[in-house]
């Protein structure tokens, strides 16, 4: 019987940032131990979304964990899809992992400043907020699912591209209910403003992640 060698990438950095973020889930929870429990229950109970509303700078630190929680799990898949479709045999994984989260962050960042700069400029500040918050909610709340999802992509020995596909519909339907939940929450701000919110989601939502996409894929 004629041996066949068969590659592997060492998973030890991907174990690294997922205890990191187990990690930062467990401070999120002790230190904010209600407003998590509501945010767990985020497609099931509007609760959370009516903390913002008298609780905004009290959740400043929350939704700076969460944020930080999104930005790592986000890289992990990506840096999975990459490893399975683009470079399996890939053996500089630190560099490539800081280079999807150092890429990703960025551009988060910025939509988040371009947003909050285009509220400002036509006078929306209140609207705006509120919409980020819901939007950011929601795709923190989904973010978790895709951390599960990425555990099991991360220490299979080959995933299938089922799998990639089966997520990617878990997503794509997701952030479709989190959109009809927003819409539904704004209908008067948005059937005001509905060009320009067409605008923004062909600018600022579909685009970055076509960008994004490009410079992975390059780089």
């Amino acid at each position: 019987m004629e041996i066949i060698e068969r590659y592997s990438t060492p998973n030890d950095l991907m174990t690294l940032v997922i205890l990191l973020v187990l990690l930062l889930l467990v401070i999120a929870k002790q230190l904010y131990p209600y407003r998590f429990e509501d945010f767990t229950a985020l497609f099931s109970s509007g609760k959370y979304m009516v903390i913002k509303s008298r609780e905004h700078k009290a959740l400043f630190g929350f939704n700076v964990l969460m944020l930080i929680i999104h930005l790592l799990i986000v890289s992990i898949f990506i840096f999975v899809l990459y490893r399975a479709f683009i470079d399996p045999e890939i053996q500089e994984t630190g560099v490539l992992f800081l280079r999807i989260f150092t890429a990703y962050s960025f551009l988060v960042l910025l939509k988040v400043t371009v947003e909050k700069i285009i509220g400002n400029i036509f006078d929306l500040d209140e609207a705006i907020e509120n919409y980020l918050f819901q939007k950011h909610s929601y795709r923190n709340f989904i973010s978790l699912g895709l951390f599960i999802i990425s555990i099991f992509l991360v220490y299979s020995s080959n995933p299938s591209k089922l799998a990639f596909y089966l997520t990617g519909a878990f997503l794509a339907a997701t952030w479709v209910f989190s959109y009809v939940r927003i819409l539904s929450k704004n209908q008067g701000f948005i059937t005001l403003n509905l060009f320009y919110f067409i605008l923004y989601l062909c600018a600022l939502e579909i685009a970055p992640y076509i960008i994004l996409y490009k410079l992975i894929i390059r780089s």
